[in-house]
Formats: C-alpha cells, structure tokens, sequence
C-alpha cells in the first residue's frame, strides 16, 4: 500500500463525495462506485456457524477467470483507476485466483483479498506476495485455538493462520514487496470479551492492523448461540471503551471511534440515527456476486449483470435508479464492515493506521 495509491483512491472518494450531494438534492447522478467488492465464489473449506454457504444444498454458478477479467477491465474504463476487495466462499479454492490478481496488477488495479487462511501455505505464499495484492484481510475470531477452530468448523485453522502469516513476512522481506495484513475478527458473544487480546496478539504476530465487524443476523446459530444479548451490552460497551482507549494508545485497531461506540446499537438492533442517514451505500457500492449479478446493497436485488452489461450500463440504468433511491431511504444500522459507509476522514484514518504500522513491521522484519 503506497502513498500515491492512497492519494488517487482519495481523488474519486472526494469527487463522488460531491456528486452524492447533487444526487441527494437535485437526482442528477453524475456518481461513480467507489467501493469494490467480488465475491468469486460460494464454496468454503470451513464450517463457520454464522454462515449458510456451506450448508447450501447447491452452490451460485461462478464466473471464470476470463468473465472476471473482462468484468474488471470495462469497470476501470467507467470509473478510471479503482480497489477491490475479492472474498467468497474462499477465493483461494478458486482454480486461476492466483492469477487473477496478478492480472489485476498488470492492469494497475489494486486488489485486497478476504480469506480464512487455511490456503495460506508452503505452495502459495511466494506467489500470493509476488501478484502484490493491495492487503490480505484474515478472518479470524479469536487469539486462541479453541474459540477459533469452533466457530470456523476447521481443526487446526488457527495454527494455519498463525503459520500463514509467518510465512507472507518472510516471503515479503525476501522479495522486498510490502502490503498490509490485516486481522478481521467478527464480534460476537464468543469472543467479545477478548477483544482487546485479539489486538494485542495480532501485533505481536506481525499483523499489520486489525479491523472488527459486528456479526450479522443469517444462520440458526446467530440467533441461537452468536448474538451478543441485552444482559450482557453494558460489558460489550465496556470493552469498546477498553478497544477506543488502545487505539488512541497507538494500538493499530482501523475502526473508527464512532463505530466502535455503535457497535452495541448493532446487537440492540437499533435503527440508524438521523445523523447517519441517508444512506449512501447506493451512491457508492458495486458488489458482485459469483454469477456476475451486481448489488448496490446485499439486502436489495440486482442491478444487472456483467456477463450481459458494461459496468456503466448497470450503473446509469433504470434498475440502479430503482434500488438506489431505496437504498437512500433505508434506515437500517448497517455496521458490517464490508458496507458501514464511511466518511472521507475515517477512510484517511484508516489508510494512516495502516501505513504507519506497516512502516514498523516491514522495518522489523527486514
């Protein structure tokens, strides 16, 4: 993650902030996307007790790597140089995955991958940090075996991850490439309350960063075992307190302060405040899905699809315009990382969160 590539992500997220003020007044859409996200696929080598996919009786057809490519190169000829976040499913258990990032590199689009870190291994590291992907997110939930494994459905997923990491540093120091890593748990009744050890092991093993996301309601477990209770809110606000004051002590947590502090709001169920809305998931996201379906918003149907559309005719269509003007008048708290909107000042905090602790761990790993 550079400076400069910082920078130009900063220029689009600055003109469409203006853009989404004329839409909000006048309906005159000159907005573009700004956030990326492709799902690659459904299919997953975990059993993780607050997701579906796995369970699916089948799973969403997938694109191929040449769909994908074609599918990226006709959205940066709409928007200009752009990131995306590619998860699934496990994007790694994708045949050709690896070489879709390289082809994003190619073709300077900047590309971040979600993954549970089970495939972080021996065979692909060298070549995972060779495509210099934007970040590696992990996901993982706790600082300790028992808990992860659990909830993830893998035996032996937590060494994996710690083996993983170990092995990017080391490739990243001998190839001399540096981007983030980052540690993405997922909040939930099981772990809250080792939260701030989750930040300190994840400094220690040479995380770049951590970033929370509250648990979202899907699976029988979520409701069942997952949720963080009424009873216990005042402990889960507590450890929020406790996670605001390491940040401010320097410890890489990219969460802002006021997500952090609405994180109860989320397991209470609460509706947004006025001070949030409107909503501008609808001004800004571009979600794919593994069959080329586009979303606004996970929680509304598609706007199109890539395999039949150009990135710019889903976007300016009548579908878009539909589902934007009821994204705008949502009202649901949508804390989950992959879609709280953030304003321009937490996305500058978090690219500084990350950068300054990069700039330590690559000068303690060289």
């Amino acid at each position: 993650m550079k400076v400069s590539e910082l920078v130009t992500m900063g220029i689009s997220h600055t003109r469409n902030a203006v853009a989404e003020a004329v839409y909000l007044k006048t309906g005159l859409n000159f907005t573009k996307p700004i956030t990326f996200h492709a799902l690659v696929n459904e299919r997953c080598n975990c059993k993780c007790r607050h997701c579906e996919y796995w369970r699916q009786a089948e799973y969403a057809p997938e694109m191929s790597i040449e769909q994908w490519q074609t599918t990226l190169l006709s959205i940066k000829e709409f928007t200009g140089p752009f990131s995306v976040n590619f998860s699934g499913g496990e994007p790694f258990i994708k045949k050709g995955f690896i070489d879709l990032l390289y082809f994003c590199r190619k073709h300077h689009i900047l590309a971040g991958v979600t993954t549970n870190g089970a495939l972080l291994n021996e065979n692909n590291c060298a070549t995972i940090v060779a495509s210099k992907p934007f970040n590696i997110n992990i996901s993982c939930d706790a600082n300790t075996p028992e808990i992860h494994d659990y909830i993830r459905g893998m035996n032996g997923l937590f060494n994996k991850i710690i083996r993983g990491i170990t092995l990017l540093r080391e490739e990243q120091a001998k190839q001399n490439i540096s981007f983030p890593i980052i540690i993405k748990p997922t909040i939930m009744s099981l772990n809250f309350r080792i939260l701030p050890d989750i930040v300190r092991w994840a400094k220690e093993i040479g995380a770049t960063a951590v970033n929370f996301q509250p648990l979202g309601r899907w699976t029988r477990e979520t409701y069942d075992e997952l949720w963080i209770e009424e009873k216990e809110c005042p402990e889960l606000d507590r450890i929020m307190e406790q996670l605001i004051a390491m940040k401010q002590s320097g410890f890489p947590i990219m969460n802002s302060e006021e997500i952090l502090r609405l994180m109860t709001a989320n397991f209470r169920e609460e509706k947004a405040s006025p001070e949030n809305m409107p909503c501008r998931i609808g001004l800004e996201e571009f979600f794919i899905r593994p069959e080329g379906d586009v979303k606004l918003c996970f929680h509304f149907p598609s706007i199109g699809n890539t395999t039949k559309q150009s990135a710019k005719e889903i976007w300016m269509g009548e579908q878009a315009k539909k589902i934007r003007d009821n994204t705008i008048a949502c009202d649901k708290l949508c804390l989950l990382t992959c879609l709280s909107q953030k304003s321009l000042l937490n996305k500058v905090n978090q690219a500084l969160t990350i950068l300054s602790r990069q700039k330590k761990t690559d000068n303690h790993h060289h």
